[in-house]
């Protein structure tokens, strides 16, 4: 089904996989045209478009890239604090096409003003900085870029983490606000040379299968070991071509279930023709790998031999074939069940899907949903119209509370469903068709009852999410399908199937796209800021509070330790509700590590409280607020070379640790609100994703690497000459644990900080580093 190979590997005219070993030796020096790896690699077509985007030109394969991006995208949980930081650290206008999209601070408030004063502060941004706005209702962010602004050979950045237009040509890649900051005032975004891999698509997918199942074939094939992390994933092979361009985007935009960077496709004549239904024709060019071309890795996808698959809780890399699980479900759910009492690690939860299962074996689904960038294209709601014509979507007996929701990407999608009469047949179908709105995949709309199960067509299943609260005993149960397997479920009464067994062949619908909803609603100031604008606040939007640089001596304390195998972002600071505070760094703040670790906020609080303290010597106070303080300072004298060290030496601070932090969303607020906490430090195996080790870094916050667990939750960590270190770019430290009053050593990494991510680290944040760079 799915092959990955883990070797480099040629590939000649785009069609011909040669494996980079020593068996293939000979064949490589007769057809690779003499060619080495690194110049083959240039041959690829994500280093062309990189490479046409690097600040620093030159000829070769650099080791690190310094990009400048063609547009940028943001939406109404991130915009408004990427403005702030931008506005307080010199912005005058926006140097790029910026998109302020309003798709996910639209049903979060109940009651007050929030979310809509969100929406008007990005609209008087776009008037001032000489931007876009998108009103909410309109489109969610990735449909719209790609209706607008996607196109051959480009770069977008996003404040997303599903930035995703490689069907398109368009490399995109998602990162937390401070890329985008650097962006806005003109800096550039920096990174090492990516590893890019080969997906060679062959074959044509079979009835039923849709573009949710090939890309959970693949995430399931690459996710766990890391293959993709942090590469660019370039899709070509013959296979492409028969793939309509919903399809390719409906696989596309689930490449970042894979931990890759960004990712890039072969384009032709599918391509031009939505570019030119979008009124674009200019965007496009032919993008093919050069004859010789040379990858890190090669994932090779059957797409005939994909069967519709489900991934069930808690991600989207927990995958099976449907059939597989409608076969056996009392051992797989039994054993979802039991991983998931470990990953809550709280006795008040308990995952009950066995009780999913009736009399005759078959599964009761409670709710689903087909929406947002991943599920609500015109060829998804279409196929669900067609896969339901002559039925209904309501529950059969047994299952009367089965309920059925689609969210059209955008309001052209709407339109065109209105006007080809699929509107109504989804209607008269028993669908309820909201509007375009992210709320599905994050916990803020159609969330589902308690230990409901819910089968959905979006990005992501991830504990903690689509209105998690585990701190309250409520869990949702949300398992990602296909639009076509999700239809044939609804045709089966509400009970789980696969939509193979319909024997209906895959179709591809005209498509029309009307422009008028976006011409009559959309500011565009590109190119035309004005400054007689004034910003419009509401009453939650608020500054940054002031945050230190870098002491020279550095005491943390361990206030979160957290040992599950990987740790979202969502785990870190939560989605849904909590989405109207992320215009207010302090209210948010709050939130933090709420649904994971409760008692984390109230830990950094005593700490900060502490560390103020010691800056303005009230030494006593400190020492009261945290009376361990004492015994920890008693174990730093210890240390021989340390003996005549004081309080007053040090800079206190908190740190978390986690073995796999930071999967999932690329939102900042995930780093920044440990820092608005006075977090300094992460403590960690690995990363889970690049965009999450940035956010840290453009925060203030220390990403270090650990081997093996040299504390426990509530110890300290005593790092002496901190400041001086980071300075030397040292890639290890001595450290000591402080447990009571006895100190051991340890030793610290700190790989790849480059001097950019230096000066970062020791201003204290990517705003204190702007403000100091505006008074020189």
């Amino acid at each position: 089904m799915v092959k990955v190979i883990k070797n480099g590997v040629f590939l000649l005219n785009g069609r011909e996989i040669i494996e980079d070993n020593q068996e293939n030796r000979g064949k490589i020096q007769s057809q690779a045209q003499g060619l080495s790896p690194d110049a083959a690699r240039l041959n690829t077509i994500a280093a062309g478009i990189l490479l046409a985007h690097n600040q620093d030109g030159g000829k070769g394969l650099p080791q690190s890239l310094h990009l400048n991006f063609d547009a940028m995208a943001s939406h109404d949980i991130t915009f408004v604090n990427i403005i702030q930081t931008a506005k307080v650290s010199g912005l005058d206008e926006f140097p790029i096409p910026y998109i302020l999209t309003n798709c996910h601070n639209s049903l979060c408030a109940v009651g007050g003003t929030i979310n809509e004063d969100d929406h008007l502060f990005g609209l008087s941004a776009a008037k001032r900085y000489g931007g876009v706005y998108v009103p909410p209702h309109l489109a969610v962010i990735h449909s719209y870029m790609r209706e607008a602004y996607a196109g051959c050979g480009k770069m977008i950045l996003g404040s997303d983490s599903h930035t995703r237009y490689g069907s398109l040509g368009t490399m995109g890649i998602g990162e937390g606000g401070g890329e985008l900051v650097k962006q806005l005032l003109r800096q550039s975004y920096d990174a090492a040379w990516p590893r890019i891999i080969a997906v060679y698509l062959s074959g044509k997918p079979r009835n039923g299968v849709g573009p949710q199942d090939i890309a959970l074939a693949i995430i399931g094939a690459v996710f766990k070991d890391g293959f993709a992390k942090n590469a660019v994933l370039e899709f070509v092979g013959d296979g492409i071509k028969g793939l309509a361009a919903d399809y390719r985007a409906g696989i596309d935009v689930m490449t970042t279930e894979t931990a890759c960077w960004s990712s890039i496709w072969e384009t032709d004549e599918t391509t031009a023709q939505y570019l030119a239904i979008h009124y674009r024709d200019a965007d496009y060019k032919k993008l093919s790998p050069g004859a010789v071309s040379y990858y890190d890795g090669l994932i090779h996808v059957d797409l005939a031999s994909v069967k519709p698959m489900i991934a069930l809780p808690f991600h989207p890399s927990n995958v099976f074939e449907i059939d597989d699980v409608i076969a056996n479900p009392k051992d797989i759910f039994g054993h979802i069940e039991k991983d998931a009492a470990e990953v809550m690690e709280n006795p008040n939860i308990k995952l009950k899907l066995t009780d999913n299962i009736d009399s005759q074996g078959r599964i009761r689904v409670d709710q689903a949903v087909v929406a947002g960038c991943a599920g609500g294209t015109f060829d998804n709601l279409m196929t669900v119209k067609t896969i339901l014509a002559g039925h209904n979507s309501h529950g059969g007996k047994g299952n009367e509370g089965f309920t059925f929701s689609v969210y059209p990407g955008s309001q052209p999608i709407l339109l065109e469903l209105a006007e080809t009469g699929g509107l109504s047949n989804l209607i008269n179908q028993g669908i309820i068709v909201r509007s375009a709105f992210c709320g599905p995949c994050f916990g803020a709309g159609d969330v589902p009852a308690n230990n409901g199960l819910s089968i959905r067509h979006t990005t992501r299943n991830f504990p903690n999410r689509e209105g998690s609260k585990p701190g309250n005993g409520q869990i949702s149960s949300v398992c990602l399908m296909d639009a076509r397997s999700i239809a044939a479920t609804a045709l089966n009464g509400g009970y789980l199937a696969s939509a193979e067994h319909l024997d209906q062949p895959e179709r591809s619908f005209p498509y029309h796209f009307g422009p008028a909803p976006y011409l009559s609603k959309i500011y565009n100031g590109i190119g035309k800021p004005d400054k007689s604008v004034e910003l419009r606040y509401g009453p939650n939007i608020t500054d940054w509070p002031p945050m230190a640089g870098l002491g020279e001596n550095l005491l943390l304390k361990i206030v979160s330790y957290i040992t599950d195998p990987v740790t979202t972002t969502d785990e870190l600071i939560p989605s849904g509700e909590t989405s109207s505070f992320r215009s207010n760094p302090l209210g948010l703040a709050e939130y933090t590590l709420s649904r994971k670790d409760p008692s984390y906020v109230g830990k950094a609080k005593a700490v900060q409280a502490a560390s103020k303290a010691i800056a303005v010597s009230e030494t006593e106070k400190a020492f009261a607020l945290l009376p361990e303080l004492t015994d920890a300072i008693e174990g730093v004298k210890s240390i021989q070379s340390l003996s005549a060290i004081t309080l007053k030496d040090i800079q206190l601070a908190s740190a978390i640790y986690a073995h796999k932090p930071g999967d999932g969303s690329a939102r900042e607020q995930a780093a920044s609100c440990q820092r608005v906490l006075g977090g300094s430090a992460n403590f960690a195996h690995e990363y889970a994703t690049k965009r999450y080790r940035s956010n840290l870094i453009n925060w203030g916050i220390l990403p270090f690497i650990i081997d093996g667990e040299p504390f426990k939750n509530g110890d300290y960590v005593f790092i002496p000459k901190i400041a001086e270190k980071v300075r030397a770019s040292s890639p290890v430290l001595e450290a000591w644990v402080i447990s009571g009053k006895t100190a051991r050593p340890v030793m610290l990494k700190t790989p790849e900080l480059n001097p950019g991510e230096v000066e970062l680290i020791l201003d204290g944040s990517l705003i204190n580093h702007n403000r100091k760079g505006q008074k020189k």
